[in-house]
């Protein structure tokens, strides 16, 4: 399995695809969730449904074995009370969120400024 996984929009789960990085696309926050919890090795298994560790094609996801898990804005705000909790764990994956297709949000900090504010450096 690859370092890198992507849980976004089609259109960037397909771009992500064509640098080698699988994902998997999601358009709503049920699926977000399941995909994510799974891919950090949380999610269970549903009657009839995939075994656990594995989304809903039945692709599976062993826990730890990614080490970044690459969530759009959009994704990542669907489901930002897990993404927090699990951030705050100190666990791998580590999640790195990256605009959405329809840009940047208005007010959220780019990783770079987030770095710099961290560690006290202002330019």
């Amino acid at each position: 399995m690859s370092d890198f996984f992507v849980i976004a929009e089609e259109e960037l789960v397909v771009s992500f695809r064509l640098a080698g990085v699988d994902g998997r696309a999601v358009a709503n926050r049920d699926e977000a969730l399941e995909s994510f919890l799974r891919h950090v090795g949380q999610g269970g298994p549903s009657p009839g449904g995939p075994s656990p560790g594995a989304d809903a094609s039945g692709k599976l996801y062993p826990k730890g074995a990614g080490k970044v898990l690459i969530l759009s804005e959009d994704i990542a705000d669907m489901i930002e009370e897990q993404v927090l909790e699990w951030q705050m764990g100190g666990e791998y994956p580590l999640i790195v969120e990256v605009p959405s297709p329809g840009g940047r949000r208005e007010g959220r900090k780019s990783l770079v400024d987030a770095v710099r504010e961290a560690v006290g450096i202002s330019v």
